[in-house]
């Protein structure tokens, strides 16, 4: 079996960020600067006169909801229509998450934290549509104490606080080039980059936080292009593939291979091409059989 690496190649990669940070810093502010955003409200604070001016001049665009699934369908919106937003902002994602774990407890109980299976899998599917989108995402977190182990005057194991860290999916940061803290100092906003893998942003650097700042680091043409739609499978191609999965009794694990490789939960998510591809290698199978 012939090797399928290849030598690999710079990507010029939308920004994927984590904005937290306590409240009042002005993460929502900060957000709004970037190109051209669509702003999902989940806490409804936007709707203030100062939000609201800042949207317009932007040419922005806002939409409130507190429901994840509301959520994954405007996303998915953004992502197969053709648009002229740049910037995503779910602002914050606590208040989702939250509901979500709340939800579960009610179903499922707390012990041992399974509420926490359900909440976790439907934030990794929002997180699996950001990952595809061709925007600029940038999401905000409430902030809460950071507590890491250490050992007392005496040796003990014990834990102590060490600073903030965002307060939602215990993964979340996984997702993102680029973390930042995002703290005020007298009127100026600051941000700390808490993780990073762009060379421009060296992990611990502080520097006064401006989108003109973060556009000459990571790049204002990559920041500023249009997005570009990809087209999800018609109706007649999901029917046509689970006519098929049926047919040759596809296993449930083949089918979620193929879903997990295209970042999709379902066939209605898949793009076009992938479920040609997919509906091709079945159809080959078919007559394999006949």
């Amino acid at each position: 079996m012939a090797l399928r690496g290849k030598a690999p190649q710079a990507v010029q990669k939308r920004l994927k960020a984590l904005f937290y940070g306590p409240a009042g810093v002005g993460k929502t502010t900060a957000a709004i600067q970037f190109p051209r955003p669509y702003l999902i409200d989940t806490e409804r604070g936007a709707e203030n006169d100062q939000y609201v001016r800042l949207l317009n001049d932007a040419g922005g665009a806002y939409f409130a909801t507190t429901d994840p699934d509301d959520m994954i369908r405007e996303v998915l919106s953004l992502l197969s229509e053709q648009h002229t937003y740049r910037t995503l902002i779910i602002d914050p994602l606590t208040v989702i998450y939250n509901d979500l774990l709340d939800k579960a407890a009610d179903e499922v109980g707390t012990d041992f934290g399974r509420h926490k299976g359900p909440a976790d899998r439907k934030i990794k599917h929002l997180l699996g549509l950001l990952l595809r989108l061709d925007m600029n995402v940038i999401i905000t977190s409430h902030a809460k104490t950071k507590w890491e182990r250490a050992k007392d005057a005496k040796g003990k194991d014990t834990v102590v606080e060490s600073g903030l860290t965002f307060d939602c999916y215990g993964r979340l940061d996984y997702l993102f080039d680029l973390v930042f803290e995002i703290t005020k100092r007298g009127k100026d906003r600051v941000g700390t980059v808490r993780k990073s893998r762009i060379e421009t942003f060296p992990e611990g650097d502080v520097f006064p936080f401006s989108y003109a700042e973060v556009a000459t680091r990571y790049g204002r043409e990559v920041l500023e292009r249009d997005a570009n739609p990809v087209q999800l499978a018609t109706s007649e191609q999901v029917a046509t593939a689970k006519r098929l999965t049926k047919l040759l009794n596809i296993t449930t694990e083949q089918v979620e291979k193929w879903f997990d490789k295209a970042g999709a939960e379902s066939w209605d998510e898949m793009p076009a091409e992938a479920t040609a591809k997919c509906i091709e290698w079945m159809q080959k199978q078919v007559e394999v059989t006949q």
